[in-house]
């Protein structure tokens, strides 16, 4: 209907599912659609759906890049709207279904569609039939290919193309399971006979009856695979870079040779269009009959099957209801085609008669299998299911049929066996039959559903053999429903492409997706966060002490996390890398034509090691080389007969002490080598044993990775040499400062691509009540962190569906010139701010809304880019994504703005150590030691208690902890939200007792954590979040930790959350074993016990009489946790290289301490969850044992020094 004239479509008021449908005669590649309200009145529609279809039938919905389906429409009935398609769509038929229209009118429309003539050469393949295109010599050989095609498909199985030669080249394109795979092979038949095959899938849902484009470019080995909007660039495999293919290519199924018509793999059924090969028009060769081209069955106009599905969109009222028709003599019979991602849903409801009782049959999926009841009114059922391998919420369709004869009923599912179950007496069908739910009013009597409503897809429903027309049922002449869309199958792959980023692993329901980070060290909805802090001086910040750690120098960057261990000494943190050969290695018989060489591994990658590098203020990697009449350079010319490696492999020539670019040794710069003609005491070239060691620590060069020595093949000449671990230490990113002086100031970065999903984090001290700590801006969409009043931070975000305000407020005043750490992030599930401890405020994405984020102007640090609202203060360890901001540089060069921030507590010097908060004063500073679990001026002085038997501490906590939200959902189920804070858990113990009770975490709904010491000793986590459950023990230590010596315990969560509401008083939920051990008490030592930001020990014996804290029995302050850091004290200082001075962190005993939590008992079980949603709440539990997930999570400290023992979980 052309714009800008009269009238316009409006339909009935009567109408239950209004749509408008645009008949362009012929296909037309359609680029652009436009809309505008009915002409003279109040009538629009503000907002569409744009279906299109080549036949008129089976329907597909148009999206945008993003995956938004909804188009914004008109805001009155005059101004014409355009939306140009970011895909143009080639369609005989444009459907326009509207969503939203004016509150004060009707649905009106006027539309107009824009586009160009689409000419295309179309070939339709049966199943049975093919296409070969026969080469004009024996065989073909390319070094690049070019094949393009687009195909639809009515099956999720059939190749498409397939060659090969007999070297052991072989391509294949193929459809598996719905998705496109390519088997590409040159020249190697090892690979060919072994199960090494590569194959690079593309896509699902592929047999949706709707066109997809295919590309394949390859030059050589490199490969471009492009399906729809999608490329995977690969390599092949193979030896050689041609592919050579032998007589024919064939299309539509591979033929077995001498065999005409028989198949090795299922032939593709569906219609191919535009395949070209090289150039060559296949199908206008097979329509003219050329002599190369063999057609076998291959018609050449596409033939529509008439497959209408139905779509159930609720997963709480969408059902379908049928007529039950006339009994037979064959008795009942189902069958029907279904695709769904849901793990539970009614597929068919109906009661029958039995004796003139009545009973129910009931066909539902349930755990992702498929189950059968017979339901009778005394409730006694007898069900059937499908095998456990058999799971059918895979998003494929799936047949099945329940039929009756005699006294059996029969379920069948595609080609699995029949199931059966056995009847008393026979059934008659009494009421309607019902697909998908139940009406509300007919729930419980004429249906029942014991699960949710399917949601989903249908087709080819028949009863009694009768196929049930969707479009009768559609215009009301049969049955009824609710909430159906019909002739279109409208499910989405919400895991392709995978937002789950770091390798977690992506699983989808019909309307969400969820991501399993276990296993991969990031948590978040999306897996994006690092589970580990970025270097070990954030570590010690934390309250750690020296130990082996896992680091993740880039955050939630691309990179991994690389093992280290810490070093804290008092002085400095070092990171310490070891790598594969720290030892002392003897070399004889090297010459320099054949050298011995040795690589070294470090147990991380090359971009691992330079990020760590890089982000340290300072490294260096000790070498030693000892030797005897061997040389490290030549006497007479000065070349090199050794040498070690860079980073990047390439050779160094100088050596420890000495700058690049100096073939040198140390000793020739301190002017004390054996020989003052050389410069290195090895080029003496003596009988007896010389020494060149020294420190390389040109960090560009670092680290080390292998060494060559070609002088060692003479008589009596040797050399043993060492090359140490990689040493590093300071954190340039925590300290990286700049100070906003002039409101109107402002750093500017480059744009920033941050599209799907990123975290901001920094920390900020300021006087000001307000300023704007960032901003960056697009043509619609913007993110702006700002200060928006002295206790009060905002996050603001725009990605394409509103203006949206995370703020967190706190209950003292951010302007005190302290600092403050700021957490923001957004990704495709959520969005979040955190402002140092307080309670994280998140916010859902809107569902199915806008996914990408468009910015294009550069990123604005402490003003915007109108110059007002400016910040005036210090911001530091800015980082967005894992990349850390040069604040201190690019205020060097910037007005209004100073490198650096003034202040004691402004640099990495470590004033205040385990947890203790460095508080700025006129005159200097204080550590607040508040939420630490040490004292004294620092924060370092241990804080322990001896228990006697019968003894115990417990803390109640005073104010409520739970997770702000930005919507209106109910708290009073104990699992109905879930934060995304981070716990941690610090204690040790010293004590000769088992089975001892060490620690408990209780809330009021009977969900507990507890850490005892069993009957032999070991450690053991017993936890249970569900009352009727059974708990589940965890075993992380088996040794007897009850034997008299200190050991050291930490747990780390990241992750989901339980809320409760109230508190527990007691121990009555707590189990048999746990409840004894608790019984027998606890005898010992228990030291600097750290929950969180809680220093429960601390508290009692500080603030005795505290309404927090109440004590059982008699407690005496110790000094045990001091004495045992006296007791080893010299084996630490004798072992410099790992354990110099051990800090912080030593916690020792406790009898029983219970954390009564008032609204939130955080928990530390995390990645083995599976996510839950119901319509009203969100539901997060655990499914996985715990053992199994949380090992991927464990640290375990090996290291023993003489009575100290140090465990990390």
């Amino acid at each position: 209907m052309p714009l800008s004239r009269g009238g316009g479509w409006s339909p009935q008021l009567t109408d239950k599912s209004p749509w408008f449908q645009l008949d362009l005669r012929v296909r037309m590649e359609v680029t652009a659609v436009a809309t505008q309200g009915r002409y003279g009145s109040h009538d629009w529609v503000s907002a569409y759906m744009l279906l299109y279809s080549d036949t008129g039938r089976v329907w597909k919905q148009y999206r945008h890049e993003d995956s938004v389906g909804r188009l914004v429409g008109n805001s009155n009935s005059d101004t014409v709207v355009h939306h140009k398609l970011s895909q143009s769509i080639r369609t005989r038929f444009l459907r326009f279904v509207p969503v939203e229209w004016n509150s004060s009118g009707r649905v009106g429309l006027r539309v107009e569609a824009y586009g160009c003539a689409y000419k295309s050469y179309v070939a339709d393949f049966d199943g049975r039939s093919s296409l070969l295109y026969r080469f004009n010599q024996k065989s073909m050989s390319t070094v690049k290919d070019v094949i393009s095609l687009r195909f639809k498909s009515r099956q999720a199985e059939g190749v498409l193309l397939h060659g090969e030669g007999q070297r052991g080249d072989y391509i294949t394109l193929e459809l598996h399971r719905g998705r496109l795979a390519l088997h590409l092979n040159l020249d190697d038949t090892r690979v060919r006979a072994s199960s090494g095959r590569m194959v690079v899938t593309l896509g699902s849902l592929l047999d949706d009856q709707h066109w997809h484009s295919v590309l394949i470019e390859r030059f050589n080995k490199q490969v471009n695979f492009t399906l729809d909007r999608h490329t995977q660039h690969f390599r092949a495999k193979g030896d050689g870079d041609s592919l050579d293919v032998d007589y024919e290519l064939s299309f539509g199924g591979i033929p077995l040779p001498g065999k005409p018509g028989t198949f090795l793999r299922r032939n593709f059924h569906g219609c191919v269009e535009n395949l070209y090969y090289n150039g060559v028009n296949i199908i206008d060769l097979a329509k003219r009959r050329k002599p190369q081209i063999y057609s076998g069955n291959v018609t050449f106009s596409c033939s529509e099957p008439q497959l209408v599905a139905a779509t159930f969109l609720s997963s709480s009222s969408s059902f379908l209801s049928l007529p039950a028709p006339a009994p037979t003599l064959e008795g009942l019979s189902v069958r029907l085609q279904f695709r769904t991602w849901n793990p539970d849903g009614l597929l068919l409801s109906t009661r029958m008669v039995s004796e003139e009782e009545p009973c129910y049959l009931l066909l539902q999926i349930s755990s992702g299998r498929l189950r059968l009841t017979h339901h009778t009114s005394d409730l006694k059922t007898s069900e059937v299911s499908t095998g456990k391998s058999v799971i059918v919420n895979d998003g494929l369709w799936h047949l099945v049929s329940v039929s009756t004869r005699g006294l059996q009923v029969t379920m069948t599912l595609d080609n699995e066996p029949a199931s059966s179950i056995q009847l008393e007496d026979y059934l008659e069908p009494r009421d309607n039959y019902y697909f998908g739910g139940c009406p509300v009013a007919q729930n419980g009597s004429s249906c029942i559903n014991p699960t949710m409503a399917f949601q989903g897809c249908m087709r080819l429903i028949l009863i009694n053999n009768q196929p049930t027309d969707f479009m009768l049922v559609q215009q009301g002449v049969m049955g009824s429903w609710n909430q159906l869309q019909f002739d279109i199958c409208g499910i989405q792959d919400r895991c392709l492409p995978s937002f789950c980023e770091n390798g977690g692993r992506c699983t989808q329901t019909w309307s969400s997706f969820h991501c399993d980070c276990a296993g991969t060290g990031y948590s978040g909805a999306t897996c994006h966060n690092s589970v580990y802090e970025s270097s070990c001086e954030a570590y010690r910040l934390a309250g750690s002490s020296s130990g082996d750690f896992s680091i993740d120098p880039d955050g939630s960057g691309p990179l991994g996390p690389i093992q280290v261990y810490c070093n804290m000494t008092e002085s400095k943190v070092w990171t310490v890398v070891h790598h594969n050969s720290t030892s002392q290695a003897r070399v004889r018989g090297s010459t320099l034509e054949k050298p011995y060489n040795m690589h070294f591994d470090y147990g991380a990658s090359p971009e691992q090691l330079r990020m760590l590098v890089a982000q340290s203020e300072y490294c260096q990697q000790k070498i030693t080389y000892q030797c005897r009449k061997s040389r490290l350079f030549n006497t007479w010319d000065g070349a090199p007969l050794s040498w070690w490696l860079d980073r990047s492999g390439e050779r160094r020539t100088y050596w420890g002490g000495v700058l690049p670019g100096v073939q040198q040794c140390a000793c020739s710069l301190e002017e004390n080598c054996i020989d003052l003609n050389y410069f290195c005491n090895c080029d003496a070239d003596r009988d007896s044993w010389e020494n060149d060691t020294g420190f390389l620590s040109y960090k560009e060069d670092l680290p080390v990775s292998g060494i060559a020595i070609g002088d060692t093949s003479r008589l009596n000449s040797e050399a043993v040499y060492s090359v140490g671990p990689l040493e590093c230490s300071g954190d340039k990113s925590l300290w990286n400062a700049a100070s906003f002086y002039e409101e109107a100031s402002y750093l500017h970065f480059p744009a920033f691509q941050i599209e799907f999903s990123f975290d901001i984090s920094f920390y900020f001290k300021t006087g000001s009540p307000s300023g704007v700590f960032l901003e960056n801006l697009g043509l619609q969409d913007f993110i702006i962190v700002e200060l928006s009043s002295p206790s009060s931070v905002t996050f603001s975000f725009n990605a394409g569906d509103g203006p949206v305000v995370l703020a967190v407020k706190s209950p003292v005043p951010l302007n005190d010139r302290q600092w403050h750490w700021v957490r923001a992030e957004r990704n495709v599930k959520e969005a979040s701010l955190q402002v140092d401890q307080l309670p994280l405020r998140y916010l859902d994405a809107p569902a199915d809304g806008h996914l990408r984020l468009q910015l294009n102007s550069q990123l604005f640090v402490g003003g915007t880019a109108t110059r007002q609202r400016g910040f005036l203060g210090c911001i530091r360890a800015l980082d967005v994504n894992g990349v850390s901001f040069d604040l201190d540089e690019r205020a060097k060069m910037t007005p209004g703005v100073s490198s650096g921030c003034p202040g004691h507590c402004s640099s990495s010097a470590g004033f205040c150590h385990n947890r203790g908060k460095c508080i700025e004063k006129s005159s200097g500073y204080v550590c607040d030691c508040t939420h630490s679990a040490y004292g004294g001026p620092s924060c370092k002085e241990e804080v322990s208690v001896s228990f006697e038997k019968g003894s115990s501490v417990t803390y109640t906590f005073q104010e409520p902890f739970s997770v702000m939200q930005n919507r209106t959902a109910q708290v009073s189920s104990a699992s109905s939200v879930y934060s995304k804070s981070r716990d941690n858990m610090a204690l040790s113990f010293l004590t000769t007792q088992s089975p001892a009770m060490l620690l408990t975490i209780n809330t009021f709904s009977q969900q507990y954590v507890a850490i005892i010491l069993a009957r032999n000793g070991s450690l053991q986590i017993w936890y249970r979040l569900h009352k009727e459950r059974r708990p589940s023990v965890f075993s992380p230590v088996l040794t007897n930790l009850a034997d008299g010596e200190l050991h050291r315990l930490r747990l780390h969560r990241e992750g989901k959350d339980v809320y409760v509401a109230r508190v527990l008083s007691g121990n009555d939920a707590l189990d048999e074993e746990v409840a004894q051990a608790g019984s027998k008490g606890f005898v010992g030592c228990f030291s600097s016990v750290q929950y969180n930001h809680i220093a429960p020990l601390k508290a009692a014996l500080l603030n005795r009489g505290s309404s927090l804290v109440s004590i059982r029995g008699h407690l005496l302050e110790s000094n045990c946790g001091a004495l045992a850091d006296l007791s080893t004290s010299k084996s630490r200082l004798d072992d410099t290289q790992r354990d110099s001075a051990v800090i912080g962190g030593v916690v020792t005993a406790v009898i029983f301490i219970t954390l009564c939590v008032v609204a939130v008992m955080a928990h530390f079980l995390y990645q083995h969850r599976q996510v839950r949603r119901t319509a009203s709440i969100q539901e997060k539990d655990h499914r996985h044992s715990l053992e199994a997930a949380y090992r991927a999570e464990l640290h375990l400290n090996n290291s023993m020094r003489d009575s100290m023992k140090e465990y990390y979980i």
